[in-house]
């Protein structure tokens, strides 16, 4: 059953608005529209949450008062209407005539007159409304994050803010146990989708635009998959040799777990997280790969007994985090994380290194990752551990970056990687 494209939109943002996972809403969403109208939808939902703390005080001064809970709907309609006149192509009175519209498929047509006046006193009064603008909401980050970016990245906290703001490249890892990344190359070009290589990771490839996984050459049989090009590098630093034996901590949905079994085979390889319903994705994405892997739910603070007898000789841990890296491919984390989260994220970090440690092999590494780019989840976590560790020893990492106190950081870049953090840690004998 098909619906009004902007209308199932608004219920997605609503959603977002009441505290909900975009990751979670969308795939109903899309259910409930035409196929050919998917694309549209995704946009509308990822755009409007991207420019949120941009679009959230324009609609609040175009208000004479603030909409009531229930009316969330209206208030989502109300700011992807405002997202479609700042930031998309589509003609002002079209983008007006298709929001006010879609009052009747959320079943509230009192709410038509007043979506037609906001938006046309907004293509009124934009450049009044934009003037009394904080610069956090120009940059259309929550206030918090803007003066943490400000605090860690004096000089760069602009360029990571625009990036944050820009729609991600879609970019493929070529499964090299199958052929190389110049034949993928090839098989992308004969199939008309225009690609490049990446820079950083021996198997990455740009795609000029994003496309549907099905229309891939050989996405079925395992030839690629969707990583982003800094997540590919985790398991290059982590540097599995064959035979060994390696956890990857929190491992879901499986695409670095993944990468270590294409890259080394015969590596005896724990995939745990701590979430079961996530662990059907690393079950998919190995069967889909032809890979073998023991797939365990267990938390990471605090291994199952049945971990506790092992000695693994490498350890991925991608760490759970405020995701402040790859924001632009998760836009709700401008709704759904607080300063105070950060404190919280890094304590269950360190708890998770702590957790971990026992497990390593002396002269065994860890990889420490986050998608954050705060230094609170990053140089100060592996520094608070290092400080409480004493067989604990910081390795170099040799990766173009910014390198910190205790690691290094990739940012996010237009066209480019997302930004991660890793640090590499050796057990001493």
């Amino acid at each position: 059953m098909t619906t009004d494209t902007r209308a199932a939109a608004a219920l997605a943002i609503a959603g977002v608005l009441e505290g909900g996972s975009l990751n979670q809403l969308l795939p109903a969403a899309l259910e409930t529209v035409a196929e050919r109208d998917r694309g549209l939808l995704q946009q509308l939902c990822y755009g409007t949450l991207r420019h949120y703390p941009r679009l959230q005080p324009q609609l609040q001064q175009l208000l004479s008062k603030p909409l009531k809970n229930r009316d969330r709907d209206i208030e989502a309609l109300l700011l992807l209407g405002l997202y479609q006149l700042e930031e998309t192509r589509v003609p002002d009175h079209a983008a007006v005539a298709a929001t006010v519209a879609a009052t009747r498929t959320l079943h509230k047509i009192w709410a038509k007159g007043l979506c037609n006046a906001v938006l046309r006193s907004y293509l009124r009064q934009r450049e009044q409304l934009a003037g009394k603008l904080s610069p956090a909401a120009v940059a259309a980050h929550p206030q918090w994050l803007f003066e943490a970016l400000q605090r860690d990245w004096p000089e760069r906290a602009d360029a990571i803010m625009a990036a944050n703001n820009e729609q991600p490249p879609m970019v493929l890892r070529v499964n090299r146990r199958i052929g190389s990344r110049e034949d993928y190359l090839a098989a992308l070009a004969a199939a008309d989708i225009a690609a490049t290589a990446g820079q950083l990771a021996p198997e990455a490839i740009y795609l000029q635009r994003a496309v549907d996984v099905a229309a891939l050459p050989g996405f079925a049989a395992g030839q690629a998959s969707v990583q982003d090009e800094a997540a590919q590098l985790a398991a290059h630093l982590l540097g599995a040799r064959a035979g060994e034996w390696v956890l990857d901590a929190c491992a879901a949905p499986g695409g670095k777990a993944c990468h270590l079994l294409e890259l080394e085979p015969t590596i005896v390889l724990t995939a745990m997280d701590v979430d079961a319903s996530r662990l059907q994705r690393v079950r998919d994405n190995l069967q889909r790969l032809s890979l073998q892997a023991e797939v365990l739910q267990g938390n990471a603070t605090a291994p199952p007994a049945s971990l506790q007898e092992r000695r693994f000789d490498r350890i991925l841990v991608d760490a759970p985090c405020s995701a402040s890296g790859v924001i632009r491919r998760h836009p709700d984390v401008k709704l759904l994380r607080r300063a105070d989260d950060i404190a919280a994220l890094a304590a269950q970090q360190l708890w998770i290194l702590q957790g971990l440690w026992p497990l390593l092999q002396p002269g065994g590494t860890l990889l420490y990752v986050t998608c954050s780019v705060l230094e609170a989840e990053n140089s100060a976590v592996v520094q608070r551990f290092l400080a409480a560790t004493g067989d604990a020893e910081l390795q170099t990492l040799d990766i173009p970056g910014a390198t910190r106190s205790h690691g290094v950081q990739l940012l996010p870049v237009r066209d480019g990687p997302d930004g991660l953090f890793f640090s590499l840690l050796q057990r001493r004998h």
